[in-house]
């Protein structure tokens, strides 16, 4: 079942369509699970209070699952009232948890629970339950951000050392083949293709091998080479 608020007459007026869903399901055992869609805005507490008045009789827990509201302004803290004036009248137990993004800022600015919004303060004179710590959104958000920055330093530092070795396979195709420095690239790369083998692996081997004394190339590099250099700048000449 989805529930549809009817966009204020503002906006009706003006022919906009920016609208609240709320997809219900419930189980025999008496809990509905609620997953809004979209923003929390001028008409989502009716809408919201539209879905609960149509529930069975015998819900006894109503859980929203928050991940899918990407924006709210302070008609989300009415939403929230409707929700928990809903618990308390029908004595019914009510969350709601997955907040994200702007939303979960909102509930951090405004000194909620960012987990759960709707669970009770702790009594100041009673015991204190053991909890993890609740992290802050904006923590949340940073952490995010550096985990995404250090995968592009650990790139960074992959082509940092891979470069050079490329560089001087480049240089030594170059000087054995007479090709071009675009030229050279594609036999590394072609080379790399065809023995399916990492690029700066073929590029470490092609270098090694120039070196007086150094090891010859594996079978597998040997052949994709040969094939890459013949297709690149022709077959060697007949001596």
């Amino acid at each position: 079942m989805t529930v549809a608020a009817p966009p204020p007459l503002a906006r009706r007026l003006n022919m906009l369509a920016d609208v609240l869903t709320i997809d219900v399901r419930t189980a025999p055992d008496g809990r509905a699970s609620l997953t809004p869609h979209g923003e929390l805005v001028h008409g989502c507490a009716d809408t919201l209070a539209r879905v609960l008045s149509e529930l069975p009789p015998c819900t006894s827990r109503v859980h929203l699952d928050m991940t899918h509201v990407t924006f709210m302004d302070t008609a989300g803290m009415e939403f929230l009232d409707a929700l928990d004036d809903h618990g308390r009248r029908h004595l019914t137990e009510v969350t709601a948890t997955g907040w994200t993004g702007q939303p979960r800022r909102i509930l951090e600015l405004a000194g909620l629970d960012t987990t759960d919004p709707l669970r009770p303060p702790a009594d100041p004179q009673g015991p204190r339950p053991a909890e993890p710590p609740v992290t802050s959104a904006v923590a949340l958000e940073r952490a995010e951000r550096l985990g995404s920055l250090r995968a592009e330093l650990e790139q960074l530092r992959t082509a940092i050392t891979t470069r050079p070795v490329i560089d001087q396979a480049r240089g030594i195709l170059m000087a054995a083949h007479a090709c071009t420095s675009q030229q050279a690239w594609d036999i590394l790369r072609e080379t790399s293709q065809r023995s399916n083998t990492k690029l700066r692996t073929v590029a470490a081997a092609v270098t090694a091998g120039a070196q007086s004394g150094g090891p010859a190339l594996p079978e597998e590099i040997r052949t994709a080479l040969r094939t890459a250099l013949a297709r690149t700048v022709g077959p060697p000449p007949v001596r």
